[in-house]
């Protein structure tokens, strides 16, 4: 089993130069510890709060903990001892050195709160996603992705080009680095178990009483709506439980990382937009497993490849973004006279529009839609369709043909 060199080692050594304090979040089982453990070196104390007997002394008496504790500490699944928080801040107020505290969680939304609360200021905060298609496939730097045509250029030689099968063939792999790095080889077996350990652990804990099978038919539901616009009425009527179940059962899928959304772009210029959210996956391979399918072919000729192939973009290109510790607004557009525009890249004061094609041709009046954008408040800077094709290509001088392995 080889060790996959991660795009956002470098942030972390340079983060720790100048804060005392970094939270790496997360989903489950993507990597946060490895990464860490690979590069802190033999000076740095590691101790995970899986450990009973040190997440007990951490909840009770977290002044002892860090007494008993030399730094620099990892603390690893720091979300158990939240009572640690108040005194890492009087820790780093007192002088502690940069680099002093690591520490990782698998409940982002929980560890980010508790950060802002106690840590405002003093710790930096990064997002470790699963695998990106660059860290399996690619080589070089990453660099976040752009519409800027040399940007993109530069891309021909830090990403391995593939075809439609290819690109079915990674999403249907996944990008958890588990299976990837082939520590487990059976698929099927590793997202039954990763289902299990999640529900089992990080569900029971923010949901009471739980009825793990209704829950797990309940994540199959929403596996099967990727892409679509979140209609929880559809979701709930399909496991038999309320609206209002649904609605808490989507929270904690969130919060935990499992799904995210894309929400519709809007402004006072633009009238009668959609306002519903539409609903993603982090990792395709959980989706082609809850979907039951058996197959990259069969996946990418099933009901459902159009909406996991935009899954698997809007995903990536998040990827780029987080692995440089970076943050990027994305949107989707949608309006009541039926244009649409799937992905709003907004940077710089400029929207820039993308539709994502699993066409090697796309027919290039797709970019006729991006012109309702004339109207929005921000001026509409260089659109692309993200496709099969090839090689990069052009509409004219403000629309790009872009390969979706480019991204």
């Amino acid at each position: 089993m080889d060790y996959i060199k991660r795009d956002l080692e470098n942030k972390i050594l340079s983060l720790s130069r100048e804060y005392s304090c970094l939270l790496i979040t997360g989903p489950r089982q993507v990597g946060k510890t490895t990464i860490l453990k690979r590069i802190m070196g033999n000076d740095r104390v590691y101790v995970t709060l899986d450990d009973m007997e040190e997440r007990r002394l951490a909840k009770n008496d977290p002044a002892l903990f860090l007494q008993m504790h030399a730094l620099p500490i990892m603390i690893d699944e720091v979300q158990y001892a939240p009572e640690l928080f108040s005194y890492i801040k009087i820790a780093v107020d007192n002088g502690a050195p940069p680099g002093a505290f690591w520490l990782t969680g698998s409940q982002a939304f929980n560890l980010m709160h508790l950060a802002q609360e106690s840590l405002a200021g003093r710790t930096a905060i990064l997002h470790l996603p699963s695998l990106s298609q660059h860290e399996i496939h690619g080589r070089g730097e990453c660099t976040p992705f752009t519409l800027e045509l040399d940007s993109i250029k530069a891309r021909n030689s830090t990403n391995e080009p593939t075809d439609m099968n290819g690109i079915y063939e990674r999403i249907f792999n996944g990008s958890m680095p588990g299976l990837v790095s082939g520590k487990y080889t059976d698929r099927d077996v590793f997202y039954s178990s990763y289902l299990q350990t999640y529900i089992e652990r990080d569900v029971s804990e923010q949901v009471a009483l739980i009825d793990k099978l209704l829950f797990r038919d309940f994540v199959r539901s929403a596996a099967s709506r990727v892409g679509q616009m979140l209609n929880v009425h559809n979701i709930a009527q399909d496991v038999g439980v309320s609206d209002d179940t649904a609605r808490r059962w989507l929270q904690v899928l969130e919060k935990s990382d499992i799904i995210f959304y894309l929400r519709p772009y809007s402004n006072n210029l633009l009238k009668r937009m959609v306002k519903t959210a539409k609903l993603y996956f982090f990792d395709t391979g959980l989706v082609a497993y809850l979907t039951r399918y058996s197959s990259p072919e069969i996946l990418a000729s099933g009901a459902i490849n159009g909406a996991i192939l935009e899954n698997y973009v809007i995903s990536e290109i998040q990827k780029t973004y987080h692995n440089n510790a970076r943050e990027c607004l994305m949107w989707y557009y949608r309006d009541k006279e039926s244009n649409e525009i799937d992905l709003i890249m907004e940077s710089d004061g400029m929207l820039h529009p993308i539709e994502i094609k699993r066409s090697v041709n796309p027919g290039y009046e797709l970019s006729g839609t991006f012109k309702v954008l004339d109207k929005a408040s921000l001026t509409r800077g260089n659109g692309a369709i993200l496709c099969m094709r090839p090689e990069l290509s052009a509409i004219d001088s403000e629309n790009y043909i872009v390969p979706i392995w480019m991204i």
